[in-house]
């Protein structure tokens, strides 16, 4: 896997907006929103994509969700509710390959999406 911008906030390298980290999973806010509240939440540990990850990666995939939770509380959107995303490759909209879940809120959400 090549080194990715997330790669490089995730050892520290590149400042983010974080609003939730732990010793496994970032939160930090878009620099591009498509909503209100925009973040991502990546592993620490690089993981390319979805199709990427092992049987021994359930549980912090299980803590990428718990995070996105956690992060929608801090950012008072949980009560209101919110969209996850996560992208898969480059037809699936994926476009920085380090494993990453968008979190949407503050505004009604539309499906399809829009």
């Amino acid at each position: 896997m090549t080194d990715t911008i997330f790669g490089k906030i995730a050892r520290g390298e590149v400042p983010a907006d974080l609003v939730y980290e732990d010793d496994d999973v970032l939160v930090f806010r878009d620099l591009g929103p498509q909503a209100p509240v925009h973040l991502l939440v990546i592993p620490r540990r690089p993981i390319a994509t979805l199709n990427d990850a092992q049987p021994e990666d359930a549980e912090l995939l299980g803590q990428l969700l718990l995070a996105a939770a956690k992060a929608a509380r801090l950012t008072g959107i949980a009560e209101t509710g919110y969209r996850t995303v996560l992208n898969c490759n480059a037809a699936g909209g994926q476009a920085v390959f380090h494993l990453h879940l968008h979190v949407l809120g503050g505004r009604q959400m539309q499906w399809p999406p829009g």
